[in-house]
This record gives C-alpha cells, structure tokens and sequence, in this order.
C-alpha cells in the first residue's frame, strides 16, 4: 500500500506575533502623524510648522512605541519567568502530582486515560519541564517574548509608516498641504490594511475597509480641531 507523502500546509497562525505588531506600529504610524500634521496645517499657515510638527511626531512617536513595547513585552517575559520557575520547584517537589496533572490535560483534551498516561509519561521523561511549559502554561520557544527585538520592531514599523505623511507634506505646496496629506495617508492606509489582512488570511476588502474608515474620521477630526483653533486665533 502506497502512502501519501506529507505535504506542507501554510498556517498564518505562526506569524500573527509580529504581523499585528508590524501593522499597529505603521498603521499608528501614518494616522497620528497624519492627523497632526492636518491639525497644524488647518490651525496656520506655515510650512515650517507643519514640517516640525511632523517630524517631532515621527521621532516622539518612535520612541514612545518602542518604550511601551518594550515595557510591555518584558512585563510578559517577567511573567513566564516566574511561571517556569514555579514549574521547576513543583516538578522537584511533587513529580508525580506532576505527572498526573499532566495526564489529566490530555484526558480532556480528547485522549484515553491509559494512552493519556502513556503520552505524559513519555513526555515527561524526555523533558518534564518543557512538557509543561508548552501543555500548562502554554509557552512555546515559536512565541517566546523578546523585549529588545519587539521594541526595534515598533520602532521602525512606526517610522515607516509616519514617514508617508511627512515626506507627502514636504513635497506639495503649502496651499495643497491638507489635501494631499489627507488623501495619500487615506492611500497608504488602505493599502497597509489590504496587505495586513492578506498576510494574515482575512478578508482583504474588510481589512482595507475597516482602516481607511477610522483613519477618515481621525484624520477628519484633528483637522476640524485645527479649524476650529484658526478661527478663534
């Protein structure tokens, strides 16, 4: 009898990490850089305004998503640590209550409990901890925290993205500013939300939709903001 050779299946599971990461950071990116630079460039009628506005959104922006990134991802590390280390001292102080609580995840997850045993058995004598790492706590090595890199991340899908709306403010005239600042960040947001939406296997139409449609009316209401300060200045 012929097997069928394995084949390789695509999940988008694997890289949702990052990808949501790479996405919020740009997509944060273009939108608040944006709507400051539409509420400086409604509120005067300055170029050297708009231009620093921007610019000190960009770098201010990187920094603070980098900062919270960091900040937060090594709280999660922080976490899992103490976890493990948790873990560790209950393997050694009660490895067969261990061994059971084991066998009991796989009972509930759909195995039966002599095959249940056997698999927490065998697991366990290759590496316990790791074992209950992955099954207990749901650690995986593919979905470690890593602060340094998470913050650099951010950093750079930030800048990325608040780099469209400045570089778009400094290349038209004064006069088209708002206009062309508006329209090309609703530009570059569709389609960060269309490429978003395809790497992670949703709907590329919704994906698009759905930021275009938050970012109009961000973008929308800075503006107003900035109108509203023109009139009374």
């Amino acid at each position: 009898m012929r097997t069928r050779p394995p084949h390789p299946e695509h999940h988008h599971l694997a890289r949702s990490g990052w990808l949501r990461a790479a996405v919020l950071g740009a997509n944060d990116g273009i939108l608040s850089t944006a709507s400051l630079i539409l509420g400086v460039a409604t509120a005067t009628h300055s170029h050297s305004a708009i231009l620093i506005s921007g610019i000190s959104g960009l770098v201010a922006g990187a920094f603070s998503m980098a900062a919270g990134e960091y900040v937060s991802v090594s709280s999660q590390s922080d976490t899992e640590k103490a976890d493990i280390a948790t873990e560790r001292k209950e393997l050694e102080r009660d490895k067969e209550g261990e061994l059971q609580e084991l066998t009991n995840i796989y009972v509930e997850r759909g195995l039966k409990p002599e095959l249940a045993a056997e698999v927490a058995k065998q697991l366990s004598a290759h590496d316990a901890l790791a074992a209950h790492k992955r099954e207990e706590l749901g650690i995986t090595a593919e979905l470690q925290p890593h602060p340094v890199q998470a913050a650099i991340a951010s950093a750079l899908s930030f800048s990325s993205g608040a780099a469209l709306p400045v570089l778009t403010s400094m290349l038209v005239p004064l006069d088209d500013a708002v206009a062309a600042t508006y329209g090309a960040s609703l530009v570059f947001l569709t389609l960060l939300g269309a490429v978003g939406a395809r790497e992670g296997g949703a709907n590329i139409w919704k994906g698009a939709i759905r930021v275009t449609f938050w970012g109009a009316f961000a973008m929308a209401a800075t503006a107003a903001i900035g109108l509203i300060f023109h009139t009374h200045v």
